[in-house]
């Protein structure tokens, strides 16, 4: 009986231990090291397992048979079991797009799982550049993104994605490390390990309602396995002005203004003899040595269960005009712990501490006459500019630099900070819980002081501004962002699919409040002290009650959201990308605070078909392509569906005046968050060994449900009519090759074709305003709007032969503005398109080499085809004030000019707004150029150090333009931009940097 129990269950064991036993192996590089996360198949068996931390695996399998084994970054291996003990070694493979894993919504994934428009951009590549933000580095180095850069110190750029989408909101949605925000002042360029562009619609849909405007993804750098690592990188740069505008001088400037007053029919300036100054007002309020210095240090220890990151930084910057300092101290820490195989925590805090400075502007340098000395030695106060030229609108822009200097203290305090908790509940899920919390502290004063200034036309000492009583201006804000994450991911490989899909629940939660409070002297009183121990809302004796005034704000608003998402992959060929995103909204009423926002993406890898293995020509093929719908939750105000109540109409009840309330507006209550729908189709192409990388993309995003504030006089109210489209191609090239072991190079550069139209708003002939830029059906949005001017009328005769005009008195030397309807008068109705600030084109390029240890890098950034409209030294101030030289070619006869007017600021008819203010917009900037040497590692280890890099950078050095202000770049809102208002250049900045790693 024993022997026959013994055969029974030798029959039944035997064909499990035929099919299969454990094998134990590992997988390393060809240096030895171990891989861990590669993928191991078991052909025939169908099992599957993942290497562990060191590259070890375990996998039932049998002698003879295959194993597959793959990983991101490293050539594909077909290995035969020869023994119950495996060593598999991987090559890495020759493309670095294999090696690229970006960071998604909710995750991460290979980028060649992906069917969109993702753009990776490294950490090192921004780190050591001359920015506050670190946004401002991206400028030319990413198809589809327009970055417009501002001088002033601490100052956030324009930043745009594929066209402006709203006629509310421009900017992207930046998430921090998992936390939506839409202000990265608190993040170190030094801390950042990575930024993602996401810019279609299967990368975007999971972001639903905020997702309309791009969005870039940050991750702050985390510890990897090893030794304890300190790094130190320290910049030290000088600013300086490389254009500017061309003024009249004291001579000129006379010649111009008694002119201007002959044609005005009024006498000669007779106070030319109290003014003998030849003042460049730029140069009088300009900071020469104007520095930028960043000091940067971060500490990093990692082991297989602890990983421990924490960066300080310190910026002082300081701005282009006398006295703009601007200091920020930001940190960032985080820490995540492999409790178990199963159980992974983490925490993350940064945060920043700002002294903003107090900034002023180029522009009444631009205007102040030349004529005036700033300071007069003899009386011992600053000089009073003209009275009949300028003195009553401006003030001396030196006196108020100078006299305003430490009068504003402003501070920004803000924390940011996450933790979760990931959990694996089975062997391919995984549970993620996370929270995330950035409060913000602000809170200023300034103090108003008075000023005595000399006139010099009466000889004597007056009020400057004719402000006679000293003040104190206080504010304080604070904000609460908070976002809680619960997600499930699901990760699974099985024979050629793979699928990662992801399910969750996300809550976000915004509240703001706001006091401000000013108070004044008492009139005939002692002026408040200029000394900040006295500057206080309630300044006793000097504050006067009576004159207190203060004002509150508060709002709050949250979201509430659904979401899901699969990544699948057949046999490394087909892919398929959808997203779902249900957001319900606290600023909508009834069915309308929720909407649904999607996307479905395919590529297919054409290079993996089997009909493509023995040709020699493309080592990757990729055709791909998307459509979604897309949200955009940005209004002018916080809950448009809930109108606040504004004074109406009052009433009498016998003696007793009572005041009556009604509705700012009238109530919509089928509002809802304007949609986009976007799609895309492109291809990327990898050739010549992957050298020569091309990509191709067209894209077209249709703003639906545009939200308007419309104004009929009558009533007003808002509603969704109105659409936009951005359609576009986007074109990126790159070139990376190596001569030999001592020389390497590459060259790299992308193109973006831009084309925005405003399709519809409201209904047929309606229109918003602001000054020059209009929002209206067939045209882009921000275009100027005005007359086009066709020349100069050249005399009287000219003028009976031309177009009659009903826009006021004019004559021989004013402008002549063309009969646009046709109509044979010159009326409002000639108004039209007169310039887009919105350029065809963008384009970027890098170039970098490397010889033995030295590396020159240059970049070149531009637009072209767009306009810039000139709010100074135009219209209203172009003779009223100093002249543009440009003025000096003004017509002053028959045939001396075509294009610029008369002097005669008494009359407006010039003043209209006309193509006399557009000027091109289209420039091409040397953006950076940087030579850095790397010490030799041998020498090195001799001090114990690492790495050490010394570098000069330059950046801004040139700019080729055609516009007349300091720069032609111009942001501003999603109407109204593209107007140059001489406020403030973009410095050419002089750096030299080390990176020391010990």
């Amino acid at each position: 009986m024993r022997n026959f129990v013994f055969i029974f269950l030798a029959l039944i064991l035997l064909p499990a231990y035929m099919s299969g036993q454990v094998i134990k192996g590992k997988v390393s590089d060809k240096n030895d090291v171990g891989i861990p996360g590669a993928i191991v198949i078991a052909v025939d068996s169908k099992t599957n397992t993942d290497t562990d931390f060191d590259g070890n695996f375990n996998i039932n399998a049998k002698v003879g048979e295959v194993l597959k084994v793959s990983m991101v970054g490293f050539d594909a291996i077909s290995v035969k079991v020869t023994s119950e003990t495996m060593a598999i070694t991987m090559n890495e493979s020759k493309d670095t797009e294999l090696k690229e894993v970006v960071v998604i919504g909710y995750g991460t994934a290979k980028k060649r799982d992906l069917t969109g428009s993702i753009v990776k951009v490294e950490g090192k590549m921004i780190a050591d550049k001359p920015n506050t933000n670190p946004v401002a580095s991206l400028q030319g180095r990413v198809s589809g993104l327009s970055i417009v850069n501002s001088g002033q110190p601490g100052a956030e750029p324009d930043v745009r994605i594929r066209g402006t989408v709203s006629r509310y909101n421009t900017k992207p949605l930046y998430v921090v490390d998992g936390i939506f925000t839409d202000n990265i002042n608190f993040i170190n360029a030094n801390d950042i390990e990575s930024m993602e562009i996401l810019k279609d619609p299967s990368s975007l849909a999971i972001f639903g309602v905020r997702g309309a405007n791009g969005v870039i993804i940050i991750s702050t750098k985390k510890a990897k396995e090893g030794k304890t690592t300190i790094n130190y990188n320290t910049i030290l740069g000088v600013k300086s002005i490389v254009s500017k505008p061309s003024l009249a001088n004291a001579s000129q400037f006379k010649t111009l203004y008694n002119e201007q007053r002959l044609n005005e029919g009024a006498a000669p300036y007779a106070y030319y003899d109290k003014f003998t100054g030849d003042t460049d007002w730029i140069n009088s309020i300009s900071n020469d040595n104007a520095t930028i210095i960043n000091h940067n240090l971060s500490v990093t220890n990692g082991t297989d269960k602890n990983k421990f990151y924490l960066g300080v930084g310190l910026v002082q910057d300081e701005g282009l005009i006398d006295y703009e300092n601007y200091k920020k101290f930001t940190f960032n820490l985080n820490n995540e712990l492999q409790i178990s195989d199963a159980i992974k925590v983490g925490v993350g805090f940064s945060g920043v501490d700002a002294r903003p400075a107090q900034l002023h502007s180029f522009s009444s340098a631009l205007n102040a006459t030349p004529i005036v000395e700033p300071y007069n030695s003899e009386k011992g106060v600053y000089n009073q500019l003209p009275t009949q030229i300028g003195g009553a609108q401006i003030g001396n822009p030196l006196l108020y630099v100078e006299g305003t200097q430490g009068t504003q203290l402003n501070r920004e305090t803000r924390f940011v900070g996450n933790v979760f908790a990931e959990f694996k509940l089975f062997k391919d899920l995984k549970f993620r819980a996370a929270y995330y919390a950035d409060l913000g502290y602000n809170k200023g004063t300034a103090y108003n002081p008075v000023f005595n200034v000399y006139t010099a036309e009466t000889d004597q000492l007056t009020l400057a501004g004719g402000s006679s009583q000293t003040s104190i201006n206080q504010y304080s804000n604070t904000y609460e962002k908070t976002q809680q994450d619960y997600l499930f991911t699901y990760n699974k490989t099985f024979g050629n699919h793979s699928l990662t899909a992801l399910a969750g629940y996300t809550r976000y939660y915004f509240g703001y409040e706001s006091i401000n409070g000013s108070v004044s002297q008492y009139i005939g009183g002692e002026p408040i002290p200029n000394d900040r121990r006295w500057w206080y809302l309630n300044v006793y004796p000097y504050g006067d009650p009576s004159s207190s005034r203060s004002s509150s704000g508060q709002y709050e608003n949250g979201t509430v959201s659904y979401l899901a998402r699969a990544l699948y992959n057949y046999d490394s060929k087909y892919i398929l990308n959808a997203s779902f995103r249900r957001d319900g909204s606290s600023a909508f009423i009834g069915d309308n605070r929720f909407q649904n926002f999607w996307s479905l993406g395919g590529a297919w890898d054409v290079s993996k078909e089997d009909f493509m293995q023995d040709q020699k020509i493309f080592n990757t093929l990729k055709l791909k392509g998307s459509y979604g719908e897309l949200g955009n939750q940005y209004t002018s105000i916080q809950y448009p569906s809930y109108p606040n109540y504004t004074t109406g109409a009052s009433a009498v009840f016998g003696e007793t005046l009572v005041p009556a309330y009604i509705l700012a507006y009238r109530s919509n209550p089928n509002l809802k968050w304007e949609t986009v729908t976007s799609y895309e189709g492109g291809i990327e192409v990898g050739t010549l060994d992957n050298r020569l990388k091309l990509e191709a993309t067209y894209f077209n995003k249709t703003t639906n449900d545009l939200l308007t504030f419309v104004n009929l006089g009558a009533e007003s109210f808002y509603t969704n009519a109105g659409e936009i489209s951005n359609t576009g191609f986007e074109f990126s090239a790159s070139w990376n090759d190596s001569v030999n072991d001592d020389f390497e190079y590459s060259i790299s550069g992308n193109l973006t074709t831009l084309k925005n139209e405003v399709k519809s708003v409201y209904e047929e002939g309606f229109q918003v305003a602001d000054g020059p830029s209009i929002l209206t059906a067939g045209s882009p949005i921000g275009s100027f709007y005005g007359y086009i001017v066709e020349g100069i009328y050249q005399s009287y005769s000219d003028v009976l032969s031309s177009t009659p005009s009903s826009l006021g008195d004019y004559g021989p030397g004013d402008l002549k503005y063309k009969d646009v309807n046709g109509d044979g008068k010159i009326t409002p109705d000639d108004r039209t398109i007169i310039g887009n600030p919105t350029p065809d084109i963008m384009y970027g390029m890098s170039v970098s080499a490397t010889y033995k240890n030295f590396t020159l890098s240059a970049d070149l950034q531009g637009v072209y085809g767009n306009e810039v409209w000139r709010d100074w030294g135009s219209g209203s101030t172009f003779a009223q004030f100093n002249y543009r030289t440009e003025r000096l070619d003004r017509w002053n006869g028959a045939g001396t000019s075509n294009w610029e007017p008369r002097l005669n600021d008494g009359s407006g008819y010039n003043k209209q707004n006309s193509s006399y203010m557009i000027e091109d917009g289209s420039y091409v900037r040397l953006r950076n150029v940087q030579l850095a040497y790397n010490f030799d590692s041998k020498l090195l280890n001799k001090f114990y150090i690492q790495g050490l890099k010394l570098f000069i950078n330059a950046q801004n050095p040139v700019t080729w333009n055609n516009n007349s202000g300091f720069t032609p770049e111009a942001g501003g809102s999603p109407i109204s931009f593209g107007r140059d208002f001489g406020g403030y250049p973009l410095p050419a900045i002089a750096t030299l940097g080390l990176n020391v790693t010990f």
